[in-house]
């Protein structure tokens, strides 16, 4: 068998030892990730929160790489390369490592992120500090995560030589350009503007009830630059962020989830409204949706036919108020229909005497 001649022996020989150091560089790469992740895995069951969990399930990923890509670019300091293989590698370094870098801090964001989500529960009854809390760390964190992406694209296209010499170009060129593209996007960017806004101003929140549109629903997640309204029908309304700074809308939850309702009724002017009233009361002090504050029965209208009681009756949140009117509705129109039946409204028709005309 004919022997290979020197200098591609060397140099199979030199590839074979540089595969050689990459591939243990890799593995110990590997193997310092996984001893690291089982000993904090480790530390973090010794506590009782499961922020350090969550952290660590988040970060995890693109730690592995980021150790392998370190133990990379120690161990090319040994490796045997050409000039163009250096430079080669080099470039590849400059356009991988801001990557990773961007996908760590995205990772620390979302971490974060879902640090706030459990540690300010929306599930209680005064929730109204949880959803402030959790409605501005939802806005902040995309908004960080956006700032992230574009400096980790930037960071990877200027080490492009090619591309960097044509941002230069551009820079000088930028000002007829970024006009254009400022009127194109003025849409987008109000609204981006609009949601940091949103943050601090605080108009609307996570899980807050609204009347927007015509629609009554809960504020179900807040994006950078709109909002989506989960309607009481399981609808989504998606709502442009910069309109609830422009436009007025009705906000139940404002400052507390604390609401009161109303229940409307017609009834004839020979009703007994003292008894209406203590039926009501018994109606209410035997609802379990009735949080104890407030409630009372009025004669708010008078008409030729009927008159108008207006029924007032506090609950905790939307929900329960919405339900707790239904159920005095219903109950004190059963009862009337039962046990009062003189008071349903009737239309009286008086008759006129043989010889009377309308002037008398």
């Amino acid at each position: 068998m004919p022997s290979l001649p020197p200098a591609i022996a060397d140099a199979a020989v030199a590839m074979a030892e540089a595969a050689a150091m990459i591939a243990a560089a890799v593995a110990a790469a590997l193997l310092v990730h996984r001893l690291a992740i089982v000993l904090l895995r480790r530390l973090a069951q010794r506590t009782r929160s499961r922020a350090d969990d969550m952290v660590l399930e988040r970060v995890r990923r693109p730690l592995r790489w980021i150790l392998v890509a370190v133990a990379l670019s120690i161990v090319q300091r040994g490796l045997p390369l050409l000039p163009w293989a250096k430079a080669l590698w080099q470039q590849a370094a400059g356009f991988v490592v801001p990557g990773l870098v961007g996908w760590l801090a995205i990772a620390l964001i979302g971490a974060l992120s879902d640090v706030m989500a459990i540690r300010h529960d929306i599930s209680v009854a005064d929730n109204l500090r949880a959803r402030r809390r959790r409605t501005r760390a939802a806005i902040l964190s995309r908004i960080a995560t956006f700032v992230v992406i574009f400096l980790t694209i930037c960071m990877m296209l200027l080490s492009i030589p090619g591309i960097r010499s044509v941002g230069i170009t551009l820079i000088a060129s930028a000002g007829l350009a970024g006009l254009a593209v400022g009127a194109a996007a003025q849409p987008a960017l109000k609204n981006l503007i609009a949601g940091i806004q949103l943050a601090f101003t605080e108009p609307i929140r996570i899980d807050d009830v609204l009347i927007i549109d015509g629609e009554w629903g809960r504020v179900e997640e807040i994006r950078l630059t709109y909002a989506v309204v989960r309607i009481w029908d399981d609808r989504r309304l998606i709502v442009p962020v910069a309109k609830f700074l422009e436009q007025s809308f009705q906000n139940w939850t404002r400052t507390t989830s604390e609401l009161m309702g109303s229940v409307f009724l017609r009834v004839d002017h020979a009703a007994d409204v003292p008894r209406i009233r203590a039926r009501a009361g018994e109606l209410i002090d035997a609802n379990k949706r009735w949080d104890r504050r407030f409630w009372n029965l009025q004669v708010t209208d008078a008409g030729e036919e009927t008159i108008e009681l207006r029924v007032l009756v506090t609950a905790r949140d939307a929900s329960l108020a919405f339900d707790l009117r239904c159920d005095i509705r219903e109950g004190l129109l059963a009862f009337i229909a039962t046990e009062m039946p003189e008071a349903l409204p009737r239309r009286r028709q008086m008759p006129v005497a043989a010889g009377v005309t309308a002037h008398g």
